[in-house]
């Protein structure tokens, strides 16, 4: 045991003598391996214009190499596709000596439509690094596109006419600019503090992103999107001490979104809600729909009861086929002292009266202004699910009153 111990004392020091030379003043100590560069390449977004623009991926190494670093590099379609969208290109791309970032150029197509659309990508990959190791392999390009200006639909479906026998044009919005006629249409921003009474989920904006004219056509469009503490977007428009109609034919020709959670209206409020509240002002529901049922439109008058409550009356109208995005429908109210009709593509769905509500309780001998709104959520028709797509889109091609 005592002879062991002596044989390994003597390799200890054996050990320091060989590391203390090693360490002697004028010896070169062998130096570790360094650490080669890391290469890593960020997501880059940019809106389409009309013209052809460049898209740069800033390609980053996280430190300086006295050699020149070196990565291939290939642009793959997704939904933008080359050539449509932007130029497919790959190659070699170098960082020189002492630099820390390259660029690498996409060309993208302009559009000079400026069409509305669902945000296009297309993937840029790195491959087959030289004297540097690929950190991020992958970067995404988006090309804004959901903002566009322009927004064409198929315009098939049910129209009527210009003119009705014993009725004057009295008013109408074809929706042709470019730009809503702010002195007819107000734009309310907000939620009503609990959605205008009907617990809705959006956020009602101003934005061109919910509101667009586009080839004859009003288009409000909701979106999902996080916006002043709610996770959707909308457009709610009145025309509330602009235009007041009493009495007269009323035609609405709509394309409608559908789909849970969804809920366009076509409807209107009496002008007196200011100083008499609701329901007493009385509402005239011309058309909504609840987007779990695609297939079916209501109808629906509502007022206030001598008793203080809420009284109203309504009637469905169900397609025999198909469901109301997929075509132009009219919705029309025939407006006369004391009754009111309602009509889907001139079918007959319901009839009111102030008898329905007592005459002494019957606010619509009285003016009444427009809402065109599309709701998210609420009372009705429930939240959205996981099967509800976005955006949705309602689009008026017309609005016409005949008196």
């Amino acid at each position: 045991m005592h002879q062991r111990k002596i044989s390994s004392n003597i390799l200890i020091l054996a050990f320091c003598a060989i590391l203390f030379s090693c360490q002697k003043g004028g010896d070169t100590p062998v130096p570790l391996p360094a650490t080669v560069p890391e290469i890593s390449v960020l997501d880059v977004s940019q809106p389409i214009t009309v013209a052809n623009t460049t898209m740069q991926f800033y390609i980053n190494s996280n430190k300086t190499s006295t050699n020149a670093v070196s990565i291939d590099y290939s642009l793959v379609d997704g939904t933008a596709l080359s050539p449509k969208d932007f130029v497919s290109a790959s190659g070699t791309l170098t960082i020189p000596a002492g630099k820390t970032q390259a660029i690498i150029d996409v060309q993208i197509k302009g559009d000079p439509t400026n069409l509305r659309q669902n945000n296009l990508q297309f993937t840029v990959l790195l491959s087959n690094p030289k004297s540097c190791t690929i950190k991020t392999t992958s970067a995404k390009g988006t090309l804004l596109t959901e903002d566009g200006t322009y927004l064409p639909t198929d315009n098939t479906g049910y129209s009527t006419p210009l003119t009705y026998p014993g009725y004057t044009l009295a008013w109408s919005d074809e929706f042709s600019g470019t730009n809503l006629d702010l002195g007819v249409w107000n734009q309310e921003i907000g939620n009503g503090g609990n959605g205008w009474g009907n617990n809705e989920l959006e956020y009602y904006t101003s934005s061109p992103k919910n509101t667009l004219l586009s080839n004859g056509n009003l288009i409000i469009e909701a979106r999902k999107e996080a916006i002043s503490g709610f996770n959707y977007s909308s457009a709610r428009l009145t025309t509330q001490n602009k235009k007041t109609f009493k009495f007269g034919r009323i035609d609405i020709r709509a394309k409608l979104p559908v789909g849970k959670g969804i809920w366009p209206a076509l409807w209107m409020l009496g002008a007196n809600i200011s100083s008499v509240s609701w329901p007493a002002c009385g509402e005239i529901d011309i058309m909504e729909l609840v987007g779990t049922y695609p297939g079916r439109v209501s109808g629906t008058m509502h007022w206030k009861n001598g008793d203080g409550t809420h009284g109203s009356k309504g009637s469905s109208y169900n397609l025999p086929s198909g469901d109301f995005s997929q075509q132009f429908h009219v919705y029309s109210i025939v407006w006369s002292q004391d009754v009111i009709k309602w009509y889907v593509d001139d079918i007959l769905s319901l009839t009111v009266t102030n008898t329905d509500s007592g005459p002494a309780n019957y606010p619509f001998n009285a003016n009444q202004f427009f809402i065109f709104n599309v709701a998210t959520g609420g009372d009705w028709p429930g939240p959205p699910d996981a099967t509800t797509l976005f955006p949705q889109r309602m689009f008026v091609d017309y609005v016409r009153v005949f008196q």
